[in-house]
């Protein structure tokens, strides 16, 4: 799918940039051509500063995104999410980070998933990185308490991961 949006940009890969940043951070893009999250506006100039272009390129990715169809649907439903990662062990919660032999291998969050439960531990949120957006790819699972080191164990000895991280 990533491949088919950027193949819109191409011949802008300035445009690109902005494209891909607007979508990492979840902003939808409005008829008039704004870049939101919800009902707050995000400044283009912000934009082309975070992605290192003139505000123009970012006016003129809008235009492009709100003039196509594919582009225009996506663009109006996506959405942020508060990622709990970070935040995680201030709230009592625990943090894995797997670290894949392969992102793209069908399913890694169904094993680590299916190993959590049978520990009696409810996973919070997951969150995997789309290896088509990050070169280093994880999937990142809070949990609603610490792990103990025998799930660590159990889920480093995966044939899908090659390695876990936890705090």
């Amino acid at each position: 799918m990533w491949q088919t949006l950027l193949k819109k940009f191409e011949k802008y890969p300035a445009q690109a940039k902005v494209l891909k940043l607007i979508f990492e951070r979840g902003f939808q893009v409005n008829e008039e051509g704004k870049v939101t999250s919800g009902s707050i506006e995000i400044a283009h100039t912000q934009l082309a500063k975070e992605a290192g272009v003139d505000r123009r390129v970012v006016d003129a990715t809008t235009k492009t995104i709100i003039s196509d169809e594919l582009l225009s649907t996506i663009f109006k439903n996506v959405h942020s999410i508060p990622f709990l990662r970070d935040v995680a062990p201030s709230l009592g919660l625990g943090v894995i980070i797997i670290i894949p032999e392969d992102a793209s291998h069908v399913g890694i969050l169904a094993e680590v998933a299916g190993l959590i439960s049978r520990h009696n531990v409810s996973i919070r949120q997951a969150v995997s990185d789309d290896p088509y957006f990050t070169d280093n790819p994880r999937l990142t699972i809070i949990t609603d308490h610490k792990v103990p080191g025998d799930l660590v164990d159990n889920i480093l000895s995966l044939p899908s991961v090659k390695g876990v991280s936890i705090y």
